[in-house]
């Protein structure tokens, strides 16, 4: 999928429209993602009623005030608008967060031909490894609302590194995505089982060798009989 947007440029939706053109940033942005591309026009009237259900959908998976993590997706707006004008008025009732691909970019058009749009609205989803998973979501997204994401993340069978790894874990270059997961696992099993026997050892710390209790700890020497 990031394969997708090498060797072209994203544009941030902000008010500065920052551009991303550089290998780091687009792989930064987009690697190990679910991605939307969203095919639309602002003249579509039903791509303008589609607009604030698509916004609520990337916000509540996106931002913290509705999620503690945001989720792994992006989000790509291809303008088929007719002029710079009319996409512009539409970026402005799109999220912040969304990208977008320039105007003047006949990549939109390569985009459009590639993924064989032909109504709008369209929302391609796609697999990190740009597999297709949804032709067009629009209809889920409509219906199902953020729980669709779900089924996505389980078919692109995406692991969520949400997790802080034990100062212990020095080795970060892991063999799976599931091993950090595995790890995690054990090493609470092993710092359980210390806990444990840590327990049991200041329990019989202050016992002596017949099972009675004493304030000094027991030094292993057996008792002179009276």
């Amino acid at each position: 999928m990031v394969d997708l947007f090498l060797n072209h440029v994203l544009v941030e939706n902000n008010s500065d429209q920052d551009e991303l053109n550089t290998e780091r940033e687009i792989i930064g942005i987009l690697e190990n993602r679910i991605l939307l591309l969203f095919f639309a026009c602002a003249e579509c009237e039903k791509c303008q009623k589609f607009v604030p259900v698509l916004n609520n959908f990337f916000k509540r998976l996106k931002d913290p005030i509705y999620i503690e993590y945001p989720k792994l997706l992006a989000l790509v707006y291809i303008s088929l608008d007719q002029s710079e004008q009319q996409q512009e008025k539409f970026l402005r009732e799109l999220h912040k967060k969304m990208l977008f691909v320039a105007f003047e970019d006949p990549y939109r058009k390569e985009l459009q031909a590639m993924f064989r749009v032909k109504d709008t609205p369209t929302v391609v989803v796609l697999r990190p490894d740009g597999s297709v998973l949804s032709p067009n979501a629009v209809r889920d997204i409509s219906r199902l609302g953020t729980h669709c994401f779900r089924d996505w993340q389980e078919s692109a069978e995406i692991v969520e590194r949400t997790f802080m790894l034990n100062e212990e874990f020095d080795d970060l270059d892991m063999r799976s995505a599931t091993d950090p997961v595995r790890r995690l696992k054990y090493k609470k099993e092993d710092d359980k089982r210390k806990k444990s026997w840590w327990k049991l050892w200041e329990k019989g710390k202050y016992r002596n060798e017949d099972g009675e209790g004493g304030d000094e700890p027991w030094d292993g020497k057996k008792k002179e009989a009276f």
